[in-house]
């Protein structure tokens, strides 16, 4: 059941932290593996593009599609953005030709989990706060 806007919004970002834990985790499990390049994805800009969308925030113009005809066929509804997935090449590759660096994997998979606790708890309160008007509600009527 949706609450609010913000919580598809919020479920996007969890989305997305849950598959960039995944993608450091695979870097550090082919650490040994030879001409491995690690991996990463860039999601910011599409939480972005997806909280200026669920905020009516129009920051790019669209023209719609009109329909003259009843015949005529519906546009393609749009997709959801997924992450961009990149290779993060800027680390000196050994000479097995891996770029798994493990300092930066370990920092990077800290970095996700804080950012991970810090949505789930944003999460809980924005349910917490809906939670008590409804039953602050129930009580007056």
């Amino acid at each position: 059941m949706e609450i609010n806007r913000s919580n598809k919004y919020i479920e996007a970002a969890l989305n997305a932290r849950a598959t960039r834990q995944d993608m450091i985790s695979s870097n550090i499990a082919n650490i040994d593996t030879p001409f491995y390049r690690s991996k990463d994805i860039h999601f910011e800009g599409m939480l972005a593009k997806q909280a200026d969308s669920e905020f009516n925030r129009r920051l790019q113009k669209k023209l719609a599609l009109a329909q003259t005809n009843p015949a005529h066929l519906q546009p393609k509804p749009e997709t959801p953005e997924k992450p961009a997935l990149f290779y993060r090449d800027g680390h000196m590759a050994r000479n097995d030709g891996n770029t798994v660096d493990i300092d930066i994997e370990t920092s990077e998979l800290s970095k996700n989990g804080v950012m991970y606790n810090a949505l789930t708890s944003a999460y809980q309160k924005n349910r917490a706060i809906f939670s008590a008007v409804i039953e602050s509600s129930k009580n007056l009527s």
